[in-house]
C-alpha cells in the first residue's frame, strides 16, 4: 500500500522483486475487505481501518472521476507524472466490472456517507445500450464506444452490489449474510450457546 504525491492511497503490484505502481480494477475490492476487517477488528485498530478502506474508495473513484465517460479503466498507473490514469491502450478499457461498486456497498453500508450512493449511480449512466449494458473499449473517449459484450459477472455481481447499495441495511444483512469473491450470498450459521445443565443443591430440594 503506498500512497502518490497527490495524496491517493493504492496498492501497488509486486512482480520480479520490482514495485511496479499500478492498480487494477479488480484490487479494488480491498476498500470493502478492509472495511469488513475494520468492523471486527480491537477498537483501537477500527478508526485507521476504516480510514484506509474510504482512502481505497476515494482512488478507485478518482481513475473513474479521470475519465471522459466517467467510467473507470481495467487498470490505473502512478507514475510518469500520472496518478489514477490508464496510460496503455490495452488498459483503458471498462467490462462492467464489480469491484468499486462493491466497496461503495460496504462503505454505505458501514458509513451512511451519501456519496457512496452518488458515486454508485455516476457508474451505470454510460453502460447501456439497446439490448443491455456493454462494455466501452476506451473511457477516455469523448464518446463511448461499445465492445457489445454483456459479462455475465455483470448481473451476477455488478447489479447485485448496486442494488445492496440502494437497499435499506436489513436486506441482506452483514449479520446474517457473507458474500464470497462471486457475490454469492452464503447464509452465517450462528452456534446456539449451550447451556450447563442446571445443579441443584440438597436446599433447592427441600419442601417449604
Amino acid at each position: 500500500m503506498r500512497k502518490s504525491s497527490g495524496g491517493l492511497t493504492y496498492i501497488a503490484e509486486w512482480k520480479g522483486g520490482l514495485l511496479e505502481h499500478k492498480m487494477g480494477h479488480l484490487t479494488c475490492f480491498a476498500g470493502g475487505m478492509i472495511a469488513l476487517g475494520a468492523d471486527g477488528a480491537p477498537s483501537d485498530k477500527t478508526g485507521h481501518q476504516m480510514e484506509q478502506a474510504a482512502e481505497i474508495a476515494r482512488t478507485c473513484h478518482e481513475s473513474y472521476a479521470r475519465t471522459s465517460l466517467k467510467l473507470g479503466p481495467e487498470a490505473f498507473r502512478f507514475d510518469g507524472g500520472v496518478e489514477a490514469i490508464a496510460t496503455r491502450q490495452n488498459e483503458k478499457y471498462f467490462i462492467l466490472r464489480p469491484e468499486v461498486i462493491e466497496t461503495y456497498m460496504y462503505m454505505w453500508r458501514f458509513t451512511h456517507d451519501p456519496k457512496y450512493r452518488e458515486w454508485g449511480w455516476e457508474a451505470v449512466q454510460h453502460c447501456r445500450v439497446e439490448g443491455g449494458y456493454s462494455g466501452i473499449r476506451d473511457v477516455y473517449a469523448s464518446t463511448p464506444n461499445h465492445d457489445d459484450v454483456q459479462q455475465s459477472f455483470y448481473l451476477a455481481e455488478t447489479l447485485k452490489y448496486l442494488y445492496l447499495l440502494f437497499s435499506d441495511d436489513d436486506h441482506l444483512a452483514f449479520d446474517h449474510w457473507v458474500f464470497n469473491t462471486e457475490a454469492h450470498p452464503l447464509p452465517v450459521i450462528k452456534k446456539e450457546k449451550q447451556t450447563s445443565p442446571t445443579r441443584w443443591s440438597r436446599d433447592d430440594l427441600i419442601v417449604h
